[in-house]
């Protein structure tokens, strides 16, 4: 039972207490409630979770919260009213007044994102533990909260709770008394939280006023479906501890899907704060086929689970992969070539984000001038030991001007695109390199080409990123490029003279390798050279320095 009955005037009201970490323009940090989020969200630099997983579950809670306050924005006009009004956020003040005991922590029948009354059946309380997801379950070395969670305060645990519908792993959990999917007491895994399948993708503004209004899709974009019953958790029926049972025609839009119930929550507290935790699963949600109902993803299309399904079509969302950087990934944040010129009639292989095809429909209808510039924001969770534990958590931005989304003009998001297959072929060569030294030397090849490509788009990292936040309307796109191609050849161009002159002995001698070639450092390092100038065409650095009248000098080797 909770430390404090219900009915002796306990509460935590969301709206009024604060609860939200944020971070201000001039760098300052505090806790805010939601009435002050909004009312103050021009002065408020962005969010700051205690998890950048959970940053994103709260923006999309934040977004839920906006898109019910203003029943919409029901149109793109709707929308540019909202981006020219000094308060665009004023209507969720009356909003939160009308819905505030739907936003009480510990009211005793409606509790916040919980269950009231929700119980296992030998009425288990966990630790908690299984909600703080930066305390992971048997790995207490990895965490400063060693050796787990005692007690929360109620902000805190707020936080974690709408992080674990967002988020939660997967495995058997502890079955609700009342639910019929419970076998033996126990519920076999329906899956991580909704969030957690997704590769997270979302804009970033300059406040966080921009960053709500940018990822505010309108009701008549086409690529995101919005059906009439379209409402957050707060303004449906409370959950029981079974899985709802109109989920066959859900989710029904954003604000459904932002605020959706993977699990059955009960939180128990005292007057101090929270103490435990009963866990159990809520509404699945398949994530196949989902590219109309979810925004904030891409996606790629499975030709395995067209084949097991046996459905023509299948789109899952595209994870992130912790070891790529977010600009690597550009091909599937901006618009790729004209695919109708190519005469393709193949369905797509990659879809876009759909939040950044609302930001392309912005600039494409000259809503957001072509040189506003953005955040592409990447963030998501890496599952290991069958989703039943969070190995990794993703957390990228990249800068660049809303010109690249632009969807009739696709020159300069073709040349970004173009940039990064530059930098790809860059790298490649490098690792050649490194592959090659090492066979001239006698070692195993794959340990140094792995290092020498961490090495190479680690140099071309911080570059590229300048590179991009500076390509704008103004700039002639493949004028761009070609710079990029110089400055990232005169890069990988040093560092491969670093790797032959860091050889050694062994690879300069050289050996003649199984296929009957000979092959030593000088040999690899001329090879370099001729693949690197055909992935970067352009002047060589030599040639660069001849025409400006630079001295040039010629390496010796022993």
């Amino acid at each position: 039972m909770n430390g404090a009955a219900p009915g002796d005037g306990v509460s935590f009201d969301l709206t009024d207490r604060p609860w939200l970490p944020v971070q201000f323009q001039d760098g300052g940090r505090d806790e805010l409630s939601l009435r002050e989020v909004f009312a103050r969200a021009a002065e408020i630099r962005r969010l700051v979770g205690d998890l950048p997983t959970q940053e994103f579950a709260l923006l999309r809670l934040l977004l839920a919260i906006l898109h019910d306050a203003v029943d919409g924005p029901e149109d793109i006009d709707a929308w540019a009213e909202l981006w020219a009004d000094d308060t665009p956020f004023a209507p969720v003040a009356d909003y939160l007044d009308r819905h505030r005991h739907r936003f009480d922590l510990l009211h005793p029948r409606t509790p916040f994102f919980q269950v009231a009354g929700l119980e296992t059946a030998n009425g288990e309380v966990a630790s908690l533990n299984r909600i703080v997801a930066d305390v992971p379950n048997g790995e207490p070395f990895f965490t400063m909260r060693s050796p787990g969670v005692d007690r929360l305060d109620f902000a805190e645990a707020a936080r974690w709770l709408v992080h674990a519908h967002a988020f939660d792993t997967s495995g058997i959990k502890s079955a609700a008394a009342g639910d019929p999917r419970a076998k033996s007491g126990k519920v076999y895994p329906l899956g991580v939280g909704w969030t957690g399948n997704l590769g997270g993708v979302y804009a970033e503004g300059d406040s966080l006023r921009e960053t709500l209004l940018l990822n505010l899709v309108a009701a008549d974009t086409g690529t995101i479906r919005v059906g009439d019953d379209d409402r957050p958790a707060w303004r449906r029926e409370p959950c029981g501890p079974a899985a709802a049972e109109d989920l066959a025609g859900r989710p029904s839009g954003p604000r459904d899907v932002y605020t959706w119930q993977s699990r059955r929550v009960r939180l128990h507290f005292d007057r101090e704060g929270v103490h435990g935790v009963v866990l159990c699963y809520g509404d699945p949600l398949q994530p196949h086929n989902r590219h109309r109902d979810e925004p904030m993803t891409g996606w790629r299309r499975s030709l395995a689970q067209e084949k097991k399904r046996g459905e023509s079509l299948v789109y899952l969302p595209r994870e992130h992969d912790p070891a790529r950087v977010a600009w690597r990934g550009l091909a599937g944040l901006l618009a790729p070539r004209d695919q109708a010129a190519t005469g393709r009639r193949e369905p797509d292989a990659v879809l876009r984000p759909r939040v950044l095809d609302w930001v392309a429909r912005l600039v494409t209808e000259r809503v957001l001038p072509r040189e506003h510039f953005l955040r592409a924001c990447t963030v998501g969770a890496l599952y290991g030991t069958q989703q039943s534990v969070i190995d990794e958590v993703v957390d990228d931005r990249v800068a660049l001007a809303v010109v690249l989304l632009h969807e009739s003009d696709r020159r300069f998001g073709q040349a970004a695109i173009d940039a990064v297959a530059d930098a790809d072929r860059a790298v490649k060569v490098l690792g050649d390199l490194a592959e090659n030294l090492a066979r001239a030397a006698g070692t195993d090849p794959e340990p140094r080409r792995s290092a020498a490509r961490d090495l190479g788009y680690g140099a071309l990292d911080a570059p590229f990123r300048h590179w991009l936040s500076r390509l704008g309307p103004d700039d002639d796109p493949q004028g761009e490029r070609r710079r990029w191609q110089q400055q990232a050849r005169t890069l990988i161009g040093r560092l491969g003279d670093r790797l032959v002159e860091e050889a050694g002995t062994a690879a300069w001698e050289g050996r003649v390798t199984d296929r009957g070639e000979w092959r030593n450092a000088a040999s690899a390092d001329l090879r370099f050279r001729s693949e690197l100038g055909k992935a970067l065409p352009g002047p060589s650095p030599i040639d660069e320095a001849s025409a400006s009248g630079e001295p040039t000098t010629q390496k010796v080797h022993a």
